[in-house]
C-alpha cells in the first residue's frame, strides 16, 4: 500500500517533489526537484506516481477469463517487489521463478507503479487471441493434481508436478502445460493454505493465527476494513411533505487497526452489493471536499486504498462485480470464517454505539419493543434521509472519533491514527495514505454493469435506448473470435439510469452515455423494474420503453396521489383534534366563569353574565 512520508518522492501539479515533513494529516512541506522551491500542500493533491493521461481505467471489465487469469498470475510475481525495497537479487529470483526474463520483470513493475492497476499488466493485444488455450481438461487436471499430490505433507516441488501432469495428460491424448504455468498456478494459492496442507497445522497456527483477542493483520490503518450493514433504529420523513417513510440501511466499512470510520452509505434500499460498492468508493475518497459541501469544519483525514476488506457471508458481497473490482484494484476481499471469535466484530460494537446515540433523535424506534413502550416512532419522526446523513456525519468526525475507545486502550480513533501515522516511542511512523488517482472511475468499477451490443439506435440497456456520438464508429461491430455482434461493456448507477457509462474499448475509460430521447425524466433501476412489472401484467404488452416512461409517469402520480390524501388527511385529523381540544377549553371557561344561580325574593335579576362571549371556535384560549 501506497503512502506519503518524509523522504518519498512524490508529484505536486506534475511536478517531482520530496517530502519533508507532514503538517498535521492532512498537510505537507514538499521541495520541488525543477527549482528547488519550499510548498506547504494538501495532501490529498499529491500523487505517488506521475499523472497518466491515458489510464488503462477499467480493462479488466473487456479481458476473458483466461486473459484475466493470465493478469492475475503476472501481478502475483511482482507483487512481492512493490515495496519499494526490492534488490537486483530479488528481481532475478522473480525472473528465475516465473521463466520471464529480467527486463521483463521490471516493464510489469513500471506499468503497475505507473497506474495502480492490475489490469495494467494484461496483454495490449493478444497474438494467440483465438488459438486454444489450456482446454477445460487439462484444467481439471492440474486442479487435481495440486490437490492430491503437491499440496501434501510430502512437500513434492513443482517440477515433479508438472511430470505427473505430463503423464496424466499424455494418458488421455491431451497437450501438457508448460512448466511456468504450473509455478503460477502454484504461486496464486494462498501462503496460509500451502503452509498448511504441506507442512501442517501447528505450523500454519504457529505463523499465521493470531494471538486470541486480536485481527490478523490490523497493524496499521487501511490494512483491514470490515464492511457491514445495519437498519438504522430511526425512522425518517420524505422532503417534500415531511411524511414518515421508514427506516434507512446503513452500510459502514470500520477500520480495524484504529476504529476510525473510513467511509459510509445511508440509504432507504436494502442492503446490496451497490451499497457495499458505494461504501467502498467513498471510503477511499479524499472526505475534504465533501465535508466542505457539507458546510462541516472538522477533519476526516483517513482515505486511499485499504490492502484488505473483511466481510459477512451475505449474497450482497459474493457477486462477480465486486470480487473482480477487488482484483483490479488490488484489494483482497475476506470473508469472515466461522466460529473465530479472534476476529472480533468491531464493526457490530461500533453499530451499537452509533445506535445508542440514534435512541436520542425524535422518531427513534429504539432497539427492541420492550425499551420503546409506547413511544410513537411515526408520530415523533421529524428528519430526512439528508438530515441524517448529515446528523450522522457530524457525529462521526466531531464525537466518535474524539471519544476514548476501549478497542484502543483508550485511545481516541483519531489519535491512535496519527500515532500510526508519525509514529511512537515504539513503533516507526507509516505515514499518510496516498490519494486513489481517478476516484470517479474506481466508483465506477464497483458498480453493475452489462455487455450489450451496439446498433444504429444507440445502444439497449434495460429496455431504454441509449446514444451518444461516441458511439458511432461501434456499431454493428463483429467479434472477430465469435464472427457475432461485438458486446461491450455499460456499468450504470441504479439510482439515476438517465446515464450509463461506456467502457471504450481503446482508452479503456468510462465515456457517460445520455438517453436517446432526451426528453425522457431521470428515473431510478427500481422505478424501472416497477414499471416493467405493471406492463407484463398486460399479456397483450411486451417490454416496451414507451410503455415503461408511461407506467413510471402513472405510478409517480399515484403516489402524489397519495402522498396528498394523506397530507389531507393528517390535516382533517389535525382540524379534529384541535376543534375537540378548543370545545373541551370551552367547557372549562364555562365552569369558570358562570355564577351558581341565587334565589332572590323579589323577583328576577337580569345577571349581566348570563350572555356570556365565547371564543372562536379557530383561535385557541389559554
Amino acid at each position: 500500500m501506497k503512502t506519503i512520508r518524509p523522504g518519498q518522492l512524490v508529484y505536486w501539479k506534475d511536478s517531482a517533489s520530496i517530502v519533508l515533513e507532514l503538517k498535521g494529516l492532512t498537510e505537507a512541506v514538499i521541495r520541488k526537484n525543477d527549482d528547488a522551491s519550499v510548498e506547504v500542500v494538501r495532501c490529498a493533491d499529491l500523487r505517488t506516481s506521475p499523472k497518466v493521461e491515458s489510464t488503462t481505467g477499467s480493462s479488466h471489465l473487456t479481458l476473458d477469463h483466461d486473459d484475466w487469469n493470465e493478469t492475475l498470475e503476472r501481478y502475483s510475481v511482482i507483487k512481492p517487489l512493490l515495496n519499494g525495497r526490492r534488490s537486483m537479487e530479488d528481481i532475478k529470483k522473480a525472473a528465475e521463478r516465473s521463466g520471464k526474463s529480467v527486463p521483463t520483470i521490471y516493464r510489469w513493475i513500471k506499468k503497475y507503479e505507473k497506474t495502480g492497476l492490475v489490469s495494467s499488466l494484461s496483454r495490449s493485444i493478444r497474438i494467440d487471441k483465438g488459438e486454444e488455450r489450456l482446454s477445460e481438461d487439462v484444467h481439471k487436471i492440474v486442479k487435481q493434481l495440486i490437490d492430491e499430490y503437491y499440496l501434501k505433507t510430502e512437500r513434492r516441488s513443482v517440477p515433479k508436478l508438472h511430470k505427473r501432469v505430463e503423464e496424466a495428460c499424455r494418458a488421455q491424448g491431451l497437450p501438457t502445460p508448460h512448466l511456468n504455468t504450473l509455478y503460477s498456478r502454484v504461486n496464486n494459492i494462498d501462503e496460509g493454505e500451502k503452509i498448511k496442507k504441506r507442512f501442517g497445522s501447528k505450523i500454519y497456527r504457529d505463523n499465521f493465527m493470531p494471538a486470541v483477542g486480536e485481527f490478523p493483520g490490523a497493524n496499521y490503518p487501511n490494512a483491514v476494513v470490515q464492511i457491514d450493514h445495519t437498519p438504522v433504529d430511526v425512522i425518517i420523513v420524505d422532503e417534500e411533505h415531511r411524511l414518515p417513510i421508514g427506516r434507512p440501511f446503513l452500510t459502514i466499512a470500520l477500520d480495524v487497526a484504529t476504529k476510525m470510520v473510513t467511509g459510509f452509505r445511508m440509504t432507504l434500499d436494502h442492503p446490496s452489493a451497490l451499497s457495499a460498492g458505494l461504501c467502498i468508493a467513498h471510503a477511499v475518497q479524499d472526505k475534504s471536499h465533501w465535508l466542505a459541501k457539507r458546510d462541516i469544519l472538522a477533519d476526516w483525514p483517513i482515505h486511499g486504498k485499504m490492502a484488505k476488506i473483511h466481510v459477512d457471508n451475505a449474497k450482497e458481497f459474493r457477486g462477480n462485480m465486486l470480487r473482480r473490482a477487488c482484483d483490479q484494484h488490488d484489494i483482497i476481499l475476506e470473508y469472515r470464517p466461522k466460529h473465530q471469535p479472534n476476529y472480533g466484530p468491531h464493526v457490530e460494537r461500533a453499530f451499537r454505539t452509533f445506535m445508542a446515540e440514534c435512541h436520542s433523535l425524535e422518531g427513534t424506534t429504539f432497539s427492541n419493543v420492550k425499551a420503546k413502550v409506547e413511544y410513537n416512532s411515526e408520530k415523533k419522526a421529524c428528519m430526512t434521509l439528508d438530515e441524517l446523513e448529515l446528523w450522522f456525519t457530524i457525529f462521526i468526525v466531531y464525537c466518535y472519533h474524539n471519544t476514548k475507545h476501549s478497542g484502543n486502550g483508550g485511545i481516541p480513533p483519531i489519535n491512535k491514527y496519527n500515532q500510526f501515522v508519525y509514529g511512537s516511542d515504539n513503533q516507526l511512523g507509516v505515514g499518510l495514505p496516498a490519494r486513489v488517482q481517478d476516484e470517479e472511475t474506481f466508483r465506477l468499477d464497483f458498480t453493475p454493469y452489462l455487455e450489450r451490443t451496439i446498433q444504429r439506435t444507440g445502444a439497449l440497456v434495460n429496455y431504454v435506448h441509449y446514444y451518444s456520438p461516441v458511439l458511432r464508429k461501434w456499431i454493428s461491430a463483429i467479434d472477430q473470435s465469435t464472427n457475432k455482434a461485438k458486446k461491450f461493456i455499460f456499468a450504470y448507477d441504479p439510482r439515476d439510469i438517465s446515464v450509463v457509462y461506456f467502457l471504450d474499448p481503446d482508452t479503456h475509460t468510462y465515456v457517460p452515455i445520455p438517453y436517446l430521447n432526451s426528453a425522457r425524466p431521470a428515473i431510478s433501476y427500481w422505478e424501472l423494474k416497477a414499471a416493467l412489472k405493471r406492463v407484463k401484467t398486460d399479456p397483450h404488452n411486451q417490454p416496451d420503453e414507451d410503455a415503461i416512461f408511461k407506467g413510471v409517469q402513472l405510478m409517480r402520480e399515484l403516489e402524489e396521489q397519495a402522498i396528498e390524501r394523506s397530507r389531507l388527511a393528517k390535516v382533517q385529523r389535525t382540524r379534529e383534534k384541535r376543534s375537540l381540544r378548543n370545545t373541551q377549553r370551552r367547557k372549562q371557561s364555562l365552569g369558570v366563569h358562570q355564577f351558581p344561580k341565587v334565589e332572590c325574593p323579589v323577583g328576577p335579576v337580569e345577571d349581566p353574565l348570563d350572555e356570556l362571549i365565547l371564543p372562536f371556535d379557530d383561535i385557541e384560549v389559554g
